[in-house]
């Protein structure tokens, strides 16, 4: 700081001098007219002689042609004395003195002595203060020299680990927890980037346990140094909530600093907010400032494979399928193709090949395995399996090594069978000349043949030719019309050219939103995409903070699915990040609204639930309606169509109007195959409400004039009634139990004369003997027989 202040009294003094030396411009008129006339007024010629002598000295003087204080003035002592009245002044000591009214001077002897001794002290005063400021400068590099000396050593190896860990987290097969210890190995050396990438680490819940207060020091810490990592990580905590309370104007101020280093994520987050005015008012053109350069960042990392696959799985739609999501690959279904593929299937072989290729479906990139199954359908004849060899060769990998004539090879086997992957692959080789020969008119002749049967690269670079004007003449509509084909399949490079087209309105009327939407698109594309895939593993596993925490950075840089999902996540109690039930609702409320703007009709239902239940926020049944049919009528919402239905039904936030709910019902119906049951259920529920609507012409209309508590809840009797009803029916129409089982009387036999003799006496024994109860006591029952 002194220092600073120094150069600023060194430009005011040497600003000074210019001035004064303005001035003596002025004066030299004054100072040669003024000698002469002393002259011709002197009484001699001597003293003629010696004013002149001395008005020439005091001009050179004035004019800085001599060294002031090294020649002395001619003139008696006491005329010297006279005309020098700051020689004593002390040259170390800067005061402020009135300048001479030089056009008010009546004598004209004293000007030039004036002038000469400021001239004088200005110059000694500059000469110090430049003397100090060189001597400052020295020690402050000494010191800076001394400081950083015993530290440079650990430095270089902290830099050296850094390269290392960058390097195994940037493979296509990436080894996060190998590559999270080699950071935190170069962040204990001092190294401010390994520092930051473990405080997001922690932050972020993955691959390290969340630890947010260890991450809010280091961040607070490393945006004192000016580091842009940690200002992005600084505005998320503040926008989010987490760590501080929310304050979106902090937020947007750390997001600016970290913009300004060229932070991508801060880019993203500034681009989302300026393009749907959250913070901030709406702005296209700074919108598309940020995500233009994303975008370009982007679009210069996309290689011949076109990248990693992004998967967007929403949670939401999961629950509502009752199951794990369809474009998920499961462990057992893996499994079953690869044991297709050992087998010798060949499709298995190339489907493998091309997931462990691209990525995506839950399959992490993985080259080598590529090259493993693509080899051996190639070995069984496949085209497909040919031209991705080429690919594969074509760019090479971390473990293959590039090879153009291998590339060249399979590209033409797999175009001499008409793959229009290899047709592709050849006018890349020919374009570039990469093996062979710069041939324009080959490269346009295999890229036509790709593009005809539809492969994306062939249409691609089709485009790009017309474009360019490379090998044909210039033709923009021809260009927008390839590129356009291109971006169908969902090429990133299709999105960006299409993007500076429209931006600059090349080819077509400019449009500003459909360029901030392209760049959008394809900075979405950009290798942070993968925490998307991540916050879903950690969701599968249970691991609801870590996944909102990550989903929740990706809501800040404007992914959609990203504000779905933690909406989701808060909405259903599994994050316990927050202080109470009301701000998780609050903040759920946010993130579906969010979602809802850009275009996710379940988001756009959801908001219309949080104000008809007044879940963080007050009950409004007409911002409901409006939601609900934004959805129905915007998205073709079915469960939206059925909500409305059912506010025209009961008369809330709108007119009651049972002939509009009737028309709703419908249309949810035929929009959904899974609403037709609760559909009719509705309609039934309507038909018997129009059926009573009807009875009050009649004379049993005295039944609706029953008490109003009666009447304003007759559905709830009305179950009540139908439930008895049935508990009736089910119980007279239970199954009636079998009578019990009586003997069979046996045909008569006639007796024989034995029996008829022991009849008689064993009648004669009763009748003479006393009762049998009266003599003995029963006998015991068998317990056996009970049973």
């Amino acid at each position: 700081m002194w220092l600073g202040g120094c150069r600023c009294v060194a430009l005011a003094a040497l600003l000074l001098l210019l001035t004064i030396g303005a001035q003596a411009e002025e004066l030299k008129p004054k100072l040669q007219a003024a000698p002469q006339e002393e002259g011709e007024s002197g009484s001699d010629g001597k003293t003629g002689a010696g004013s002149e002598q001395r008005s020439e000295t005091q001009r050179k003087s004035a004019e800085g042609l001599i060294e002031l204080g090294e020649e002395e003035l001619p003139g008696d002592e006491a005329s010297q004395q006279e005309q020098h009245p700051w020689e004593k002044m002390d040259l170390d000591t800067i005061k402020l003195v009135q300048i001479t009214g030089f056009s008010k001077e009546k004598d004209t002897k004293k000007i030039p002595g004036v002038l000469y001794d400021l001239l004088e002290v200005q110059k000694r005063m500059i000469q110090n203060i430049v003397s100090e400021i060189e001597e400052i400068e020295q020690q402050q590099e000494e010191s800076r020299a001394s400081e950083l000396a015993p530290q440079t050593v650990e430095l270089t190896e902290a830099h050296q680990i850094y390269e290392r860990a960058m390097g195994i987290l940037n493979k296509t097969k990436v080894d996060r927890l190998l590559g999270h210890k080699l950071m935190v190995e170069a962040a204990s050396k001092g190294h401010l980037a390994a520092r930051s990438h473990v405080a997001w680490a922690q932050l972020l819940g993955n691959p390290v346990p969340l630890d947010i207060e260890s991450a809010k020091q280091t961040f607070l810490a490393l945006a004192e140094e000016g580091l842009p990592d940690a200002q992005m990580g600084l505005g998320f905590m503040y926008a989010a909530g987490i760590g501080f309370n929310v304050s979106q104007a902090k937020a947007l101020l750390y997001y600016q600093l970290a913009a300004a280093g060229e932070n991508s994520w801060a880019q993203m987050a500034l681009g989302y907010r300026y393009w749907a005015g959250v913070g901030v008012p709406n702005s296209c053109e700074t919108a598309l400032d940020y995500y233009r350069k994303v975008a370009t960042k982007v679009a210069g990392q996309v290689t011949f494979s076109g990248g990693a696959a992004v998967h967007r799985i929403r949670l939401l739609d999961e629950v509502d399928n009752s199951g794990p999501s369809s474009g998920i690959l499961d462990n057992d279904l893996i499994d079953y193709y690869q044991l297709l593929a050992d087998k010798g299937d060949v499709q298995a072989q190339v489907g493998l090949g091309q997931l462990h290729y691209q990525g995506g479906r839950g399959i992490p990139l993985d080259h080598q395995r590529a090259l493993q199954y693509f080899s051996q359908a190639a070995n069984a004849g496949n085209a497909v399996a040919m031209a991705f060899l080429g690919k594969i060769y074509l760019e090479g990998s971390d473990n293959i090594k590039a090879d153009n004539e291998t590339a060249l090879k399979f590209f033409k086997k797999a175009a001499d069978l008409g793959n229009p992957v290899g047709q592709s692959g050849l006018g890349i080789m020919y374009l570039h000349g990469k093996g062979v020969p710069k041939d324009t008119m080959k490269a346009l002749k295999y890229f036509a043949k790709a593009a005809d049967q539809g492969w994306v690269d062939g249409q691609l670079q089709l485009g790009n030719m017309y474009y360019g004007g490379i090998g044909v003449q210039r033709d923009f509509k021809l260009a927008i019309k390839y590129f356009s084909l291109a971006s169908q399949s969902g090429h990133v490079l299709a999105f960006y050219n299409l993007g500076q087209m429209h931006a600059i309105g090349l080819g077509m009327i400019r449009s500003c939103p459909t360029a901030v939407e392209l760049f959008k698109n394809v900075a979405e594309r950009g290798k942070w995409a993968d925490r998307l895939m991540s916050g879903y593993q950690d969701y599968r596993s249970y691991r609801f903070e870590e996944s909102f925490m990550q989903y929740a950075l990706l809501s800040e840089m404007g992914y959609e699915v990203a504000q779905s999902n933690a909406g989701f996540l808060l909405d259903r109690e599994e994050v316990n990040l927050f202080k109470n039930r009301g701000e998780e609702l609050v903040r759920a409320l946010q993130y579906w609204g969010r979602a809802a703007a850009q275009g996710y009709s379940a988001a756009q239902v959801k908001l219309g639930d949080y104000h008809y239940y007044g879940m963080g926020t007050l009950i409004d049944y007409e911002m409901a309606a409006s939601h609900y049919r934004m959805a129905s009528e915007q998205q073709n919402n079915a469960q939206a169509m059925f909500n409305l239905g059912y506010m025209h039904e009961q008369g809330l936030g709108m007119k009651k109007d049972i002939h509009l709910a009737k028309r709703c019902y419908d249309l949810a119906a035929d929009s959904s195959v899974d609403a037709k049951v609760p559909v009719t259920l509705a309609l039934i529920k309507l038909q018997l409400l129009f059926k009573l609507e009807s009875l009050k012409e009649t004379p049993f209309k005295i039944i609706f004039n029953l008490d109003e508590n009666i009447a304003s809840n007759w559905d709830l009797y009305l179950i009540t009634v139908i439930t008895i009803l049935c508990g009736a029916a089910l119980y007279f129409r239970r199954p009636v139990p079998p009578p019990p089982a009586t003997a069979t009387p046996a045909s008569p036999v006639p007796p024989t004369a034995a029996t008829a003799a022991r009849e008689n006496a064993t009648s004669n024994e009763t009748e003479n003997a006393p009762n049998r109860s009266e003599r003995e006591p029963p006998a015991p029952a068998n317990p056996a027989n009970d049973e």
